[in-house]
């Protein structure tokens, strides 16, 4: 499955397109209407990538809903300009990529997690169903606490899981999207750490 590295702005029209197909319902688009976006999605369902890869994205998807979640709560339980700031941040930057993890898997031809899926709740750093449910119930400074303190273990979590992907990974894109989480990540998890000393 060798072939030439696809680049980032083709893989945003690739998943665009893949993205605009699942709303509809599955249907196969034109091949009249793009055909720079068909080439592109065939070099991303072409490009190398192992089960490393695969299995990396399955599990990151749960992972980053559940952060992306854990942080819709804060807008509604907190009032730390700080920890909203941060929240907000953190859905921002996971649920794009939740959407580009989706699309690379529907190329490949890969499962792609449900959105009531469980299978992550294992996974590193994931909060258990009572964990959500009493942050669900928190509020004010018991809530940003507790969100800071949840957060803090769910990015370690992911940063191992990126590691993982690093190490064992195969793809390019998939392996750089990796070191992004890793990078981001950890420099959230070094501001949330700060944020809980003044807590």
């Amino acid at each position: 499955m060798n072939v030439r590295k696809f680049s980032p702005a083709a893989a945003v029209v690739a998943i665009v397109g893949v993205v605009l197909v699942g709303c509809a319902g599955g249907t196969e688009p034109s091949p009249s209407t793009n055909s720079g976006a068909g080439a592109s999605s065939q070099a991303i369902a072409e490009a190398e990538h192992n089960d490393a890869d695969v299995m990396f994205l399955q599990g990151m998807i749960p992972h980053h809903r559940q952060a992306v979640e854990m942080a819709e709560l804060a807008a509604s339980r907190s009032q730390n300009p700080q920890v909203l700031d941060l929240a907000a941040r953190i859905g921002a930057a996971q649920e794009p990529e939740i959407q580009t993890m989706t699309a690379w898997l529907q190329v490949w031809g890969a499962e792609v997690p449900g959105a009531d899926s469980t299978d992550g709740m294992d996974m590193s750093g994931m909060m258990t169903t009572e964990q959500m449910q009493q942050l669900g119930q928190a509020s004010g400074a018991a809530f940003g606490r507790m969100f800071l303190e949840m957060m803090t273990g769910h990015h370690r979590g992911a940063v191992e899981m990126a590691e993982v992907e690093l190490r064992e990974g195969e793809n390019p894109e998939a392996k750089q999207l990796a070191q992004t989480i890793i990078d981001t990540q950890q420099a959230e998890i070094t501001e949330m750490e700060a944020l809980l000393q003044k807590a």
